[in-house]
């Protein structure tokens, strides 16, 4: 049996790039209080700080997404490493909190990533294998988890902002180079000149199709919950239980072997026998009842088991709550559709941290688990009905108009 993550060998660069952009990312995540620390300021302001890099990709996420169906996704992508490269250089050598929200800004207007790797595997996988191949987006988050809260960790620990900040400014990089040396064009040119005829005599409304809207507004809902709770995570730990950078990364770390471990024996053989709709329904009851439990943690066991189970919650729906997105549009539309979904990833994260953070700064932790499992009960809800989505395929130039509803 062919494993999943290799099926498809065109898209074996595209995962080397999102694992290295995740762990860049990850490597924040443990030094976040500390960073607080060091400019003097309130772990709220540093929450907005945040935000701030989500408020710029909540705007640009989706233009970057439309302009890869226009002029391919190859480009745009290098596009979007390029400034990503460019904030974590800013990042290393920021002296003021000033220069760090710039370095976040600059990292937002840039950071279209996600939303053109979505549409690359939609360009380039056919929609029974397309939420697996979605779930592969985890696959990285996981296994980048094993080594960006440690490295993050250890070297803020050595030398401050400046040797995470160049060590993840070496690995943008090198995305860069992976991207022009073996990356393919998954939406070339004569398809491009194909969507562009077609839109001449296209009606889109992604607003009256009732199946993207629901899943839409589904995944708003629960991105919005997931991203409160992962962005509270590292404050939460420092505040409950008096952790340092260094040993929330190592926690965070050892979470990610695990979550690996999970995710290589457990996620397919669930996924296969319960079905993408029977396993989203069960991820989010896991999410709802580890969402509530989290602010209530007594010790770092149960932090930490609540961590696992939430982990393998995310396996089990963010990949298959992705596909279906995916799948609710025709391929014309796959840009702009993963540009609305990681416009809600924004959202959520612009919110993540300023209500984790505002919640941790002046309420006691638990009352941290009634937010997040309150906005949690809305996808719990939704998920529990099955849309039936219309099967789409390329059109062709002989046609003369064609309507999505």
């Amino acid at each position: 049996m062919q494993i999943s993550i290799f099926k498809y060998p065109n898209l074996s660069p595209l995962w080397i790039a999102v694992f290295i952009d995740i762990i860049g990312f990850s490597m924040i995540l443990p030094m976040a209080p500390f960073i607080a620390e060091s400019f003097s300021i309130p772990i709220f302001i540093m929450g907005i700080v945040l935000s701030i890099n989500a408020m710029f990709s909540l705007i640009f996420g989706p233009i970057l997404g439309k302009l890869s169906d226009k002029f391919g996704r190859r480009p745009l992508l290098l596009i979007s490493q390029a400034g990503t490269f460019a904030g974590f250089i800013l990042l290393a050598f920021s002296g003021s909190i000033w220069l760090l929200i710039i370095s976040r800004v600059i990292d937002g207007i840039f950071g279209g990533n996600f939303p053109i790797a979505k549409a690359v595997i939609g360009d380039e996988v056919p929609p029974k294998d397309r939420s697996i191949q979605m779930a592969n987006i985890g696959v990285c988050h996981v296994l980048a988890s094993l080594i960006g809260p440690g490295l993050g960790g250890t070297l803020f620990s050595i030398g401050g902002l400046l040797l995470p900040g160049l060590f993840a400014a070496g690995l943008s990089l090198f995305t860069m180079i992976i991207t022009i040396s073996i990356l393919p064009e998954t939406w070339p040119k004569e398809k491009r000149e194909l969507n562009h005829e077609l839109q001449k005599n296209i009606v889109i409304h992604i607003r009256k199709n009732k199946g993207a809207m629901w899943y839409l507004i589904l995944w708003g809902f629960h991105t919005a919950s997931f991203m409160i709770a992962m962005a509270s995570l590292s404050f939460f730990a420092q505040i409950a239980f008096g952790l340092n950078a260094f040993e929330i990364g190592l926690l965070l770390m050892i979470s990610g072997i695990f979550r690996a471990v999970v995710r290589f024996t457990l996620f397919k053989p669930t996924i296969m026998k319960l079905g993408e709709n029977n396993a989203i329904k069960l991820g989010m009851t896991m999410f709802l009842i580890s969402f509530f439990l989290v602010g209530f943690s007594i010790n770092l066991v149960m932090f930490f088991v609540l961590i696992m189970i939430i982990s393998f919650a995310a396996s089990l729906t963010r990949g298959p709550l992705n596909s279906k997105i995916s799948q609710s549009v025709s391929p014309m539309e796959q840009g702009k559709i993963n540009g609305y979904s990681s416009g809600l990833d924004s959202f959520a994260q612009i919110l993540g941290p300023l209500l984790g953070t505002f919640m941790l700064n002046f309420f006691e932790p638990y009352f941290l688990s009634f937010l997040i499992s309150s906005i949690a009960i809305v996808p719990f809800i939704m998920g529990f009905k099955t849309i039936q989505l219309k099967k789409y395929s390329m059109p062709k130039l002989s046609q003369e108009k064609i309507i999505e509803e």
